[in-house]
């Protein structure tokens, strides 16, 4: 999963592809680089971000959704919180809903059961600008994360989407210390027993640059790592800034899983 932050101020790419060429020419570099879903987000949910209104979200991602999907017949997913970005999303051609906040919003649940995509659920407490004040947990992180999900799962079905319709994303960085990310993914197999795809996002995140020492620009390393332990502990979407790189290193950690080059 290619992401496309069509915003000014995502914490790695903001402002850098605000414009319509320049959104297109990015997802045809990561579709030819080996990505298979394009993420498109209006909204940044960095540590602190600010809510944008749906008018100005509606204005970033629509009209993207709509010229990548006629101009590469790619599937693509829809990066929002917004009721109004999911139905008018779906209508352009997008496949996937990708909710940070869980289908939380008022009148998010019904928008993504009306819509009939793919929904993708994430852990995280608050909202973006304050989640970093809410990391004091009761139980293990990977309980936690594992008892949320399972809850928005549940909340989900009975609003009408079923099961095979859903992933879910343990939301590495969101209301999480660099301690919680870091335990979390060495236990990422235990919400296998979810039965469901699980999405997994650790591109460039400051859980990289606490580790490491690292500035945003120089995370990729870091981020390969965790792209081969995600996939050896079960993942089966990668969110990721850096196609190429991250394909070949999701390809040889999944050739030495499998044996084989195939």
């Amino acid at each position: 999963m290619g992401v496309l932050n069509v915003t000014p101020d995502s914490f790695s790419d903001g402002g850098h592809y605000t414009t319509m060429d320049a959104a297109v020419r990015q997802a045809e570099n990561m579709l030819r680089d080996g990505a298979r879903i394009i993420d498109i987000g209006g909204e940044s949910t960095r540590p602190g971000a600010e809510v944008v209104s749906s008018e100005e979200e509606l204005e970033r991602v629509v009209p993207v959704v709509a010229r990548l999907v006629e101009e590469f017949g790619c599937l693509v997913s829809l990066d929002t919180s917004c009721p109004e970005v999911m139905r008018e999303g779906a209508k352009a051609g997008a496949g996937i809903i990708n909710d940070v906040r869980s289908l939380t919003r008022e009148g998010a649940l019904e928008a993504a059961a009306a819509s009939e995509l793919a929904v993708c659920v994430m852990h995280m407490r608050g909202e973006p600008a304050t989640m970093q004040q809410q990391v004091d947990y009761g139980a293990p992180i990977e309980e936690e994360v594992f008892r949320f999900l399972e809850d928005r799962v549940r909340v989900c079905q009975a609003a009408g989407i079923s099961k095979d319709r859903m992933i879910v994303d343990p939301g590495f960085g969101f209301a999480k210390t660099i301690e919680h990310n870091l335990r979390l993914m060495n236990r990422l197999h235990s919400l296998q027993s979810l039965e469901r795809p699980l999405l997994v996002g650790v591109s460039r995140k400051s859980m990289i640059g606490k580790a490491l020492g690292r500035e945003v620009e120089d995370r990729l390393p870091g981020g390969l790592a965790l792209a081969a332990l995600a996939v050896q502990q079960g993942a089966a979407i990668l969110r990721t800034h850096d196609v190429g790189p991250t394909v070949d290193a999701v390809n040889m950690a999944w050739a030495v899983l499998k044996e084989g080059t195939n």
